[in-house]
């Protein structure tokens, strides 16, 4: 990291050199709640299938900043109006559009903050941020959430071709080593361009964008839906559903404050000040913290989900199109219960199942191409891909979980 002016050069293994366009981009980086992201894993507890996942939304945020400064270089030179003030405001609220994930990002979603998405929790770090910056966000709050008059402005910060999806599909694969999910996001963003206000794609990107949603596809089945990441995320959820139950119960639980304090609360709150000053204290390794000491806990159940996860020694998972039959769930169940001397209730954190489902593309939200005569279509309309088709149809499959021999 090279400082020169008060503004900072970081080294980014994906596009080189990331610069920090103006002052105000610079103190938000270095403010606390920015600097936290450098503690949040970008892809949950993907590392546990492929060990290079270990980038972070600190990343992640540098790169989708990057990758605006290159879409808004582009408009302007086809003439699209953006103002100064909108560039600031876009280029804050994509930098910020993930500071309100908590830790692991999507594995704990909901569960450590109930009833409040990160996206939520995100426009709250915003709204703090911007009384501590006097006002110096306001239109990137507005444009975060979609009430500002230019539309493609949002659509360039939440979209189905906005720069946090081109970041994180270029990044992720990257990091994974999956190649399949590696795209041309220079091509995609030199080819975008605004008619009635909304964002658009000019028709010879038309095979940059069927290859950009078949790389999402990939992405989602291969690495964000991969059996051995999924069962993780669900022990690390058991874990945190187990602890919370000793900590109702009134029993003792090693663990920072911050994570203490919001698994005792079990239900949702007003996510005022105070609550969220201390989510921002939470991060990666309060959980991997937890994790390591509830491993020698005398709760069988605590103490076996957390071993799993840090020794890898996962329970055998199965993906497929209908559910296991509720006659071989009932049978491993009892075959754990009877094992370990188990209730029920702790069996099922061994023996589980449940769905999962992705589309790739949303019929709600359609990627418009701008054709060469001038007209506007949907970019199924236009794509000679069968496969792109079925993609806007919600696929869904049946995970069971459990282990092969005694935990």
């Amino acid at each position: 990291m090279v400082k020169t002016n008060k503004l900072n050069v970081f080294n980014d293994p994906i596009y080189g050199f990331i610069g920090t366009p103006n002052e105000l981009i610079f103190s938000l980086i270095s403010h606390p709640y920015f600097q936290r992201l450098r503690r949040i894993s970008q892809m949950g507890l993907s590392y546990l299938v492929y060990p290079g996942a270990h980038h972070t939304r600190f990343h992640h945020a540098l790169g989708s900043m990057h990758l605006m400064t290159k879409a808004i270089q582009v408009l302007k030179l086809k003439n699209v109006e953006i103002t100064d003030e909108e560039e600031k405001g876009l280029l804050c609220a994509i930098l910020l559009h993930d500071i309100g994930h908590g830790p692991f990002s999507h594995a704990l979603e909901g569960f450590v903050a109930k009833e409040i998405s990160h996206e939520q929790i995100s426009l709250k770090f915003m709204m703090e941020l911007n009384r501590e910056f006097e006002g110096q966000l306001d239109i990137a709050i507005s444009i975060f959430r979609g009430d500002y008059p230019k539309p493609f402005l949002n659509q360039l910060v939440s979209s189905q071709l906005d720069m946090d999806r081109l970041d994180y599909l270029k990044r992720d694969s990257f990091y994974s080593g999956v190649t399949e999910g590696n795209i041309n996001s220079e091509r995609l963003i030199s080819m975008l361009n605004v008619v009635n206000g909304n964002l658009v794609v000019e028709e010879k990107a038309i095979y940059a964008v069927e290859k950009f949603l078949m790389a999402r596809r990939f992405m989602y089945w291969q690495v964000y839906l991969h059996k051995t990441g999924l069962v993780a995320e669900q022990l690390l959820i058991r874990i945190m559903q187990r602890a919370r139950l000793l900590l109702s119960r009134g029993e003792d639980l090693m663990g920072s404050r911050p994570l203490l304090l919001f698994l005792k609360n079990n239900r949702a709150q007003a996510f005022n000040k105070e609550v969220l000053e201390t989510f921002a204290e939470l991060d990666d390794i309060d959980v991997l913290g937890a994790l390591k000491n509830w491993q020698f806990h005398e709760d069988f159940v605590l103490s076996k989900l957390c071993k799993m996860i840090l020794d890898r020694r996962l329970l055998h998972v199965k993906i497929k199109k209908r559910p296991m039959t509720p006659e071989k769930m009932t049978e491993k169940l009892d075959w754990i219960i009877e094992k370990h001397d188990l209730s029920v209730e702790e069996a099922s954190n061994f023996v589980f199942q449940g769905e999962i489902s992705n589309k790739a593309y949303s019929k709600d939200e359609a990627i418009q191409i701008l054709k060469k005569n001038g007209k506007i279509s949907d970019v199924l309309k236009e794509s000679d891909q069968l496969s792109l088709k079925a993609l806007a149809k919600t696929v869904t499959k049946y995970y069971s979980c459990y282990p092969k021999k005694a935990v």
